[in-house]
């Protein structure tokens, strides 16, 4: 099972020598991000930095930093036991496309054990602040690369509804601390929260707004994943944690947290306040420039009596994003072959910050199919923002780069095999010469059928490979070899 909270599932890493605590003082700006970057490349443990100057609040870092933690956490052994979990339900019945998506995680919902479930009483609302009580300066946020603008909290998960339909949503943004009540939120044009800001702005309305740290692991890998905006991310959560989150309500906006929280802080968005917001070292490994974002002034603090703060480290790759993006791509197999049936398996590399790059196996039936998965992907939900498509025959390991690469780097003619096409990118996106949109690509790295032009002489050569009974007899034999 899942763990309840972030507490015993630091407990249970501790007791498994999987948690180093760290009891020199540490300074948020700068000193801590070189500390959990360094860590994090070595595949290290979880960190508890127990004395970080400025603040009294303990700091968990690396929690998720490696596959192992962030399947503990979850309650998994590994991550296709979620994938065929949702593969089971989804298949055979139900239609294909984005109505049977929809219809899947209708499924889902109609689980007794999966909704959110309403507790009067949270550990999270132990302590309550308000007013000028508020001290957003008594928590430590990060100041992580060295031209950053300012510091930030990486790993507050935001809930917003929509004003007019009351659909919520859980996402992760980060957070700039502008001063000690007023948070930059950094909601990029895809973000379904950046929406609800807008509807809200067009009806005149200010915005609630509540932001928690600290959640149960399964809450916070669901406010990662990209989800339809229809979807409830508590709902998601319930399902790959196996029962139901508990949730509360808040005491100065209309929204619900979990319950098991270390802290949530609560206020109102006014329409058209926006402050500058960035530089910050992103993801994708570099600065992403500094823009006018909502700035959202906080009511109310609350949390546990003796609460502690969790955040992550971005920036070049590999860090802790990959075991989340990793989780999703699995996660996610079974939902996006409802979409596109043609495809048998994909993968996401965590060098193309996940979204950038997609490599896909099909079984091949007609030509030109690759090109028709190619524009498939393309209209997928978030999967439209790929900028890099490599489609690759089934025989095809698409976790093996170096098999990858050897069919999409030797083995191609690029004249015919590559499709050019324009489209949305990522908000965070620098390399295209504009922003929101730019050059896609995709490669054809399938085996070609005369139907598609080739018309060589003999057809498409056969790969090499190694005798079966030869094989099969140096296999039985190797230890005789003395090798």
């Amino acid at each position: 099972m899942a763990y309840d909270d972030l507490r015993s599932f630091l407990r249970a890493l501790d007791k498994e020598g999987d948690l180093k605590r760290v009891r020199a003082e540490v300074d948020p700006y700068l000193e801590v991000g070189e500390i959990v970057d360094r860590v994090n490349k070595a595949g290290g443990p979880a960190l508890l930095f127990e004395n970080v100057k400025g603040s009294a609040m303990p700091l968990a870092m690396n929690v998720f930093g490696t596959d192992r933690r962030l399947l503990k956490a979850l309650g998994l052994r590994s991550y296709d036991e979620i994938s065929e979990k949702i593969g089971g339900l989804v298949k055979p019945e139900l239609p294909q496309g984005f109505g049977g998506l929809r219809e899947a995680f209708g499924k889902l919902g109609s689980m007794a054990h999966v909704p959110p479930r309403k507790v009067k009483e949270a550990p999270v609302q132990e302590v309550v602040l308000t007013g000028e009580d508020v001290d957003l300066d008594q928590l430590p946020a990060l100041f992580t690369w060295p031209e950053d603008g300012g510091s930030f909290f990486n790993l507050g998960l935001t809930h917003t509804k929509h004003p007019e339909t009351g659909v919520r949503n859980l996402g992760l943004y980060r957070l700039q601390r502008h001063d000690r009540r007023t948070i930059g939120m950094h909601w990029q044009i895809h973000k379904d929260s950046r929406n609800h800001y807008q509807v809200a702005a067009r009806r005149g309305e200010k915005l609630p707004v509540a932001i928690a740290f600290g959640s149960p692991p399964a809450v916070t890998y669901a406010a990662t994943a990209p989800l339809p905006g229809d979807i409830d991310e508590y709902l998601f959560a319930g399902f790959v944690q196996g029962r139901r989150v508990e949730m509360v309500d808040c005491k100065t906006v209309p929204l619900q947290v979990p319950a098991a929280a270390e802290v949530v802080i609560e206020g109102w968005l006014e329409p058209g306040k926006t402050l500058p917001e960035g530089p910050f070292g992103d993801h994708t490994g570099f600065y992403t420039p500094q823009e006018p974002f909502p700035a959202l002034t906080i009511d109310c603090v609350t949390m546990r009596r003796r609460p502690l703060l969790q955040s992550i480290v971005v920036g070049r790759p590999p860090t802790e994003d990959g075991p989340l993006g990793r989780a999703t791509e699995r996660f996610f197999l079974p939902l996006l072959k409802i979409i596109i049936p043609d495809i048998v398996d994909y993968h996401l590399p965590e060098s193309g910050g996940f979204h950038n790059c997609a490599i896909v196996s099909i079984d091949k039936k007609y030509p030109k199919h690759a090109q028709k998965v190619m524009h498939a992907i393309w209209g997928a939900h978030m999967m439209s923002l790929t900028k890099l498509i490599v489609v690759v025959d089934a025989d095809c390991d698409v976790h093996d780069l170096h098999e990858v690469s050897w069919r999409a780097l030797g083995n191609t003619d690029y004249a015919r095999d590559l499709t050019v096409v324009e489209g949305p990118v990522d908000h965070l996106d620098h390399a295209s010469y504009q922003q929101f949109w730019g050059g896609k690509a995709g490669i054809d790295a399938t085996a070609k059928w005369p139907e598609e032009g080739y018309t060589r002489d003999g057809g498409w050569p056969r790969m090499i490979v190694s005798d079966p009974e030869t094989a099969d007899r140096v296999t039985k034999r190797w230890k005789e070899y003395g090798l």
